[in-house]
């Protein structure tokens, strides 16, 4: 039996556990944090990740958690664009509450298969094993190490010395839960205004609504989270359309709102070597407005799954995963890039729409 050590008790890394005890590994979940803990507010699942969680047998309790989404794009005043000629899967996904996610993942996987307040400081490989360093000098043995721990990875800082994640200059986001109330079912799930600003809310579960805003180049930052959020708002709420956002934001409490420098991986030399792999936001943590990247990581879950049951050995089929995603996620940063510098609401419609139907069609199934 292949005894696996995932670093990381995140959507990915538990996911990964999941999958891989699928197809015999021994699994072990090591995690720094005292607690499984999901770090944001709401996720975008697509079907390239639904498949996945089918395939581990939790589906049907994800989408029963989660709220369905019918995606549309605004500007500043309400005026609601969706590009033209796309098929409508292309807006159609599923909002789900991470911590809710994260819980029901490790309870799937068996909360005694994650060992809390745990962590790495690092890894050494040899022709038959990998020892996995723990701070205060343990080591554990493995036959495979899989490095799901984040943008800040420190799987990632031994495989890839200097990869460290940088600051995506000037770029912010703040978000919060809250119950839902009178504000619009539907949602105004991406709201492009001045600024280089977007924003919005949506129902992330029944009973919940999620609010955002994201700026690019969000200047000083001065007052509290509060202020500072609801600043950036006025920006996708002209013309009194988005008052209830303003209003949900100024009743969040200040210590609920979560406010983010976004970081981003730097594209790595090498996401595996013999025994060790990265994966999910360790190997290409992206920026998080294309709405995106927990499900693209989820997808790696499901080709190193099927890269191991390939074979022949661990080394080629991890190469083997290495080298499918790589070139899938050149592409993604395309489609990122381009969707961060368009021109307004109908060109980010546009450029939008042309990544989730890519990303969806060109999707591995199996």
């Amino acid at each position: 039996m292949t005894r696996t050590v995932i670093v990381g008790a995140g959507l990915v890394g538990l996911t990964t556990a999941a999958a891989l005890r699928l197809i015999g590994h021994e699994v072990t979940v090591l995690e720094h944090a005292p607690r499984v803990r999901a770090a944001g507010a709401g996720i975008s699942l697509w079907p390239n990740a639904l498949r996945e969680f089918d395939a581990i047998g939790v589906g049907a309790e994800v989408r029963g958690m989660g709220s369905a989404v019918d995606a549309w794009f605004f500007d500043a005043t309400g005026r609601p664009i969706r590009a033209a000629g796309y098929d409508p899967a292309a807006y159609q996904l599923l909002m789900v509450p991470r911590t809710g996610l994260n819980d029901l993942l490790a309870d799937a996987l068996g909360r005694h298969r994650i060992r809390l307040g745990t962590h790495v400081t690092g890894f050494t490989e040899h022709d038959t094993h990998v020892e996995v360093h723990l701070d205060g000098g343990a080591r554990l043995r493995a036959d495979l190490l899989i490095g799901a721990d984040g943008v800040y990875s420190d799987v990632r800082a031994t495989l890839a010395p200097g990869s460290a994640a940088v600051e995506h200059v000037g770029h912010y986001a703040w978000r919060a839960v809250l119950p839902s109330g009178a504000e619009r079912p539907e949602g105004t799930m991406v709201t492009i205004g001045p600024g280089r600003t977007r924003g919005g809310y949506t129902r992330v579960a029944p009973g919940q609504t999620m609010w955002w805003v994201g700026q690019f180049d969000a200047g000083e930052l001065v007052g509290s989270k509060r202020d500072r959020a609801l600043r950036r708002a006025r920006n996708v709420a002209a013309s009194g359309w988005h008052d209830e956002l303003l209003e949900m934001i100024a009743a969040t409490p200040e210590d609920t709102i979560l406010e983010n420098q976004i970081m981003l991986v730097p594209e790595l030399s090498r996401w595996t070597t013999d025994r060790v792999a990265l994966i999910g936001d360790a190997a290409h943590g992206l920026s998080p407005h294309i709405a995106a990247g927990g499900a693209l990581g989820i997808e790696d879950v499901g080709v190193l799954r099927a890269e191991l049951v390939a074979g022949p050995d661990t080394a080629t089929a991890l190469a083997r995963y290495e080298h499918a995603r790589r070139a899938r996620f050149a592409r993604v940063r395309e489609h990122a890039t381009a969707i961060e510098f368009a021109d307004g609401a109908a060109e980010s419609a546009e450029r939008y729409a042309a990544f989730s139907q890519w990303m969806l069609t060109t999707a591995p199934t199996g």
